[in-house]
């Protein structure tokens, strides 16, 4: 399958301090794709060149089939944009935005209108769809701030730390529409600090560290280049007192507490823990080793 995001090598400056120096990294259509990395590691230049906001100093990328520095106008047809602040119009209600969308991408009248109620709705945002937006907490305006991509179909959606500062349950919402994107055919790229997240939607995850991805995989794959699940063994006091690698299958679980067991190191009342290698191990990991 052809890859909606392309990019090879991507550089870019700013005076003498270089923020990206050669990235590579693809999204593919029906896919959540995960861009992490820590504050300035350069997530939201590389989606601001994407999204053809800025100019790269030098490299390649196609969106969509479309080159950013060459064919910008096609790129911003085939996308829609979710930055990191959101960016309704709080005087307006939800529909009013939705609509407001709508006819600007082209929609007609009814067309806009059927829209933004089947939008409203999605979104979970039907109690308050009567009232201003200034009125919405922060989880509602972001759900708000994401429906807006959904108005008209878009080929990718870029969505730059979408749920920084939202409640479990407002974040919970949101990983919701977003898994709705990539069900409905969308390329998602996402930039987010939370390994969680990345965890819970990624289907791909690049990991960006000083300008470049050092590491890709699924998150089971990055997570199994750092090692193996382990059984525990502690005491009540969680004292630990030996520990066996494991596949973290049942029968692998049982094979690793039979070695302990025929070591001695299960003793009568000690408890017994498996531990799995999360994102933000692998994360902390590979930006160490590339480091």
């Amino acid at each position: 399958m052809t890859a909606a995001i392309h990019a090879t090598g991507l550089v870019k400056a700013f005076g003498d301090h270089t923020v990206l120096a050669g990235v590579d990294l693809t999204a593919r259509r029906g896919h959540v794709t995960a861009l992490l990395g820590s504050n300035g590691a350069g997530k939201t230049t590389t989606l601001n060149i994407l999204t053809t906001a800025m100019r790269a100093d030098g490299g390649t990328a196609l969106v969509a089939g479309h080159d950013v520095a060459t064919d910008r106008r096609e790129v911003r047809r085939a996308i829609a944009v979710t930055g990191q602040a959101a960016t309704v119009d709080g005087l307006l209600t939800a529909a009013e935005n939705l609509e407001l969308i709508g006819r600007l991408r082209g929609l007609s009248r009814a067309a806009a209108r059927a829209k933004a109620a089947e939008l409203v709705a999605a979104s979970g945002l039907e109690d308050a769809a009567r009232r201003q937006v200034s009125t919405y907490s922060g989880g509602m305006r972001r759900r708000l701030d994401l429906a807006l991509s959904m108005v008209t179909p878009a080929q990718v959606v870029f969505l730059d730390e979408p749920t920084t500062g939202l409640d479990t349950r407002a974040r919970n919402a949101l990983w919701g529409q977003v898994r709705g994107l990539a069900r409905d055919g969308a390329a998602v790229l996402l930039t987010t600090q939370y390994l969680e997240e990345a965890d819970a939607l990624a289907d791909q995850v690049h990991v960006l560290h000083q300008g470049r991805v050092v590491a890709t995989g699924t998150p089971r794959q990055l997570k199994e280049r750092i090692g193996a699940a382990e059984v525990v063994v502690m005491t009540d006091g969680g004292v630990e007192l030996a520990r066996e690698a494991t596949d973290g299958s049942a029968d692998g679980v049982r094979r690793a507490l039979d070695a302990l067991e025929a070591r001695g190191a299960v003793a009568a009342g000690a408890r017994i823990d498996v531990r799995r290698p999360t994102l933000d191990d692998a994360f902390l990991a590979l930006t160490e080793e590339a480091a």
